[in-house]
């Protein structure tokens, strides 16, 4: 096997180096990016791509590493094997990346990245024993290993459970499309017609993928030549499927819970052939390294500079660390109460962490301990979220300095209490501007760069049970957080088609500082002590902590939910605003007992 020498050949990576590879008699064209001599990178694409699928996040890692992506045999600007019967099997695949591996890296081992079918051939490379020490570290998406894939069926075909038997039935049906390519001519025929025609298209709507040049024009091509892909090794391998098939490196799997062409199931077992495991889940669908680019290359960075600094560290020890580890969560009003335990929170579950609040001393105390629980990073910052000027100060200093926010938590709040003929116009505007000024503010400056990254995220406004439950004693807080819930409702509807979700998270009584700050209206201020204490002795009484909310924030997100009731007495009052709203005006008639 020679490789030919660098040159600039037409690839559409800007800036790009490109080589030829020759092995087995077949030419594969090698494309190259960032520092020889940093950690080397190398992308497998899948089906019915070419390695210009990794465009995007090739772009976003040169920055640390040498990238590279080569074209599949008989895809891109890759030669085809002649015949094609035989040419693709897992074996002669392995050959071709041994040699690539050899031209970009000789003398250090490369972490893998596999899609797609360059996962399920990437799976092969990590578990022979020819490629030990050339495999840093692989991470895999959308692919299984087709050992242990024939392994999966075998154990629930043997041992039946109504469960199993669901979980075969279901993946058998996402599988459709399998059986299709098994058929002779007709996926050619259609590759190279219509499907080829139409698959951009269809891509862009069922997947998300931008319209932006991609597939690239060998696409008709590169499906016809990779349906043996298909042909030469699924029933062989499902049929009898390898018993040594345990990786030799470590491994982080990224699976997009969305895909509809693989369940999720398909990984339960994998612990049992992967001894260094790390899991990632998005929600997104199949196509990830075109809709989600910047969260591949996050984790894909961290896991390559983990394995390089001497192994993976330890996964953080909070739920859904899977979900949310690495991403970039930003908490208003995070200095005491509900804004400090979800910071919290996210930083067990091993997110990057910002902390706001405009007490600057204790912002910083939660981004300290932040980074004590967990979190890949955390930073203080300051603002007054009603203050407009500040907030768009602080999200273009965020976006610059740190990135787009995956997870916004419009969190910041005040207490207000006391008759409506009582609150005073000042009043209403400070309530309003910190309430809900303050996520209008956020929702607008973070969420607006959140659609046009185009990359998906979530944001949580948290209101309060007063959205739902009238009370003649907190007309102006009911009134702002009311405004909230109908905000987030507004907004889910609107951002839905940007795989953005909107979360109102409405807590009953909860026991934080924001009961000894509440101002009261109409009251002097030896009367507003009284009654601060008083809300605060109640409130403890009751004796929900923050922390309940911070895990409510978190499922939501999760779970993409639309409105979460915190507490009791909040699931009962939104459960009546639902069905019996003439009770909660009952209620709201009776004079609380402060």
């Amino acid at each position: 096997m020679t490789a030919g020498g660098d040159g600039l050949s037409g690839t559409v990576w800007a800036g790009a180096r490109e080589r030829r590879v020759r092995t087995g008699g077949v030419e594969l064209c090698v494309a190259e990016l960032g520092e020889r001599g940093r950690p080397t990178v190398v992308l497998v694409h899948g089906y019915p791509d070419s390695k210009e699928v990794w465009s995007e996040v090739a772009s976003r890692l040169a920055g640390r590493f040498h990238v590279v992506a080569y074209d599949v045999r008989g895809h891109g600007r890759s030669t085809a094997p002649r015949p094609l019967r035989g040419g693709f099997t897992l074996e002669k695949l392995t050959d071709d990346f041994l040699a690539v591996a050899d031209a970009v890296s000789p003398d250090r081992p490369v972490h893998l990245v596999g899609h797609d079918w360059g996962s399920v051939q990437a799976w092969e490379f990590v578990t022979v024993g020819r490629t030990a020490g050339r495999i840093a570290s692989f991470t895999s998406m959308s692919g299984p290993s087709l050992d242990h894939f024939g392994h999966w069926i075998q154990r629930r075909t043997k041992r039946p459970t109504p469960r199993r038997v669901g979980q075969l039935l279901g993946q058998g049906a996402r599988s459709w499309y399998i059986y299709l390519l098994h058929t002779p001519v007709l996926p050619e025929l259609a590759w190279r017609g219509p499907l080829g025609r139409a698959w951009p298209r269809m891509l862009e709507r069922a997947e998300k993928v931008p319209g932006d040049g991609y597939p690239t024009s060998s696409l008709p091509s590169d499906a016809a030549h990779g349906a043996w892909l298909y042909r030469d090794n699924i029933r062989r391998r499902l049929r009898d499927p390898r018993a040594d098939a345990h990786a030799h490196a470590p491994v982080q799997l990224i699976t997009p819970l969305k895909d509809v062409f693989l369940s999720e199931r398909l990984y339960d077992d994998l612990e049992e052939w992967v001894p260094r495991l790390t899991r990632r889940t998005l929600p997104a669908k199949h196509w990830i390294p075109r809709s989600r680019p910047d969260r591949l290359a996050t984790w894909i960075s961290d896991f390559v500079v983990s394995v390089e600094d001497g192994g993976p560290k330890a996964p953080a020890p909070g739920r859904y660390a899977d979900r949310f580890g690495g991403r970039l969560v930003l908490v208003t009003g995070a200095g005491s109460g509900i804004g400090r335990a979800t910071a919290l929170a996210f930083a067990e579950a091993g997110a990057r962490v910002l902390a706001v609040d405009r007490d600057a001393e204790a912002a910083a105390r939660t981004a300290g301990e932040a980074r004590g629980r967990g979190a890949a990073a955390s930073w203080a910052e300051t603002a007054d979220v009603s203050d407009e000027q500040a907030m768009e100060k602080l999200a273009e200093r965020v976006t610059t300095e740190y990135g787009v926010v995956d997870v916004l938590v419009n969190n910041a709040g005040i207490g207000l209490g006391g008759s409506f003929f009582d609150t005073t116009p000042q009043d209403w505007r400070k309530v309003l501007d910190v309430n809900l000024w303050g996520v209008i503010h956020g929702c607008r400056l973070f969420g607006r760069r959140m659609a046009e990254r185009g990359q998906g995220g979530h944001i949580v406004n948290v209101a309060s049970a007063a959205a739902f439950q009238p009370s003649r004693a907190l007309p102006a807080y009911s009134t702002s957080k009311a405004a909230v819930l109908m905000l987030s409702e507004c907004l889910r509807a609107e951002l839905a088609g940007r795989d953005i979700g909107v979360t109102a998270v409405c807590p009953g009584f909860v026991n934080t500082p924001i009961t000894s700050t509440a101002r009261f209206a109409g009251v002097d201020a030896e009367e507003e002590r009284r009654l601060r204490k008083r809300a605060a002795r109640l409130y403890g009484l009751r004796g929900c902590p923050p922390e309940r909310v911070a895990a409510a924030v978190l499922r939501a997100v999760a779970r993409d939910e639309a409105v979460v009731p915190v507490t009791p007495e909040a699931r009962v009052a939104y459960a009546l605003s639902r069905w019996m709203p003439g009770a909660l005006r009952r209620i709201a008639r009776v004079k609380p007992p402060l």
